[in-house]
């Protein structure tokens, strides 16, 4: 499932701040200090720089938020369409990276992830199986281990998820954090809750 985790925002308030700190650099060594420090507009970008550094180490280190829409992690989200009108309708999720820190994560969590063969896309999709862990592809008889370093994960929604049964076991590298709650819409909020493969092929 392809969400956007507002990742081209975040450089943009990335490059932003550098540029101002580069100017307030500069002007620290000029005639000018006392005009800049005055400066009611300089005074308001000193207050943006030092919002955009604190949600920038949040949104790396701590959580950030991610909109999932398609229908590949139906019903745990919305199964929704790309769109201006898809945009009210999908689920905003939060998403936690303390989990980053040592890789802490358990088999049935929801992890989002860059895709590993177009980086350019972030998938929401439920974690399987883990490294060492044995895997039998679906519908198939190959059974494989997970190589160290990997994770294998599927879609909740198997008849309309692109997946590790696609392109195969991904490298832990590229997670980019754990989905725990859903906080949009307001009449969908809720805990993501973890599933193993058993509760994911029951009845819903």
């Amino acid at each position: 499932m392809l969400i956007d985790l507002l990742a081209t925002r975040a450089f943009n308030l990335f490059c932003f701040t550098l540029n101002f700190v580069r100017i307030y650099i500069t002007c620290t060594y000029t005639e000018e200090i006392e005009m800049c420090a005055g400066n009611k507009l300089w005074l308001f970008t000193k207050k943006s720089i030092t919002g955009a550094l604190i949600g920038i180490t949040v949104s790396d280190r701590y959580a950030s938020i991610a909109t999932i829409r398609g229908s590949s992690m139906h019903p745990t989200f919305s199964a929704s369409e790309v769109g201006l009108s898809g945009l009210l309708k999908a689920d905003i999720v939060l998403v936690e990276k303390f989990c980053l820190e040592k890789y802490e994560f358990s088999r049935g969590d929801v992890i989002i992830f860059k895709s590993p063969t177009n980086h350019r896309q972030t998938f929401a999709k439920r974690l399987i199986a883990l490294p060492g862990d044995w895997v039998q592809i679906p519908e198939s008889s190959d059974v494989f281990t997970i190589p160290e370093g990997h994770c294998w994960v599927e879609g909740d929604n198997a008849a309309h998820s692109f997946d590790s049964r696609s392109f195969g076991s991904v490298p832990l590298g590229l997670i980019q954090g754990r989905v725990t709650h859903v906080i949009w819409p307001p009449q969908r909020i809720s805990k993501v809750e973890r599933k193993t493969a058993s509760e994911r092929c029951s009845p819903q």
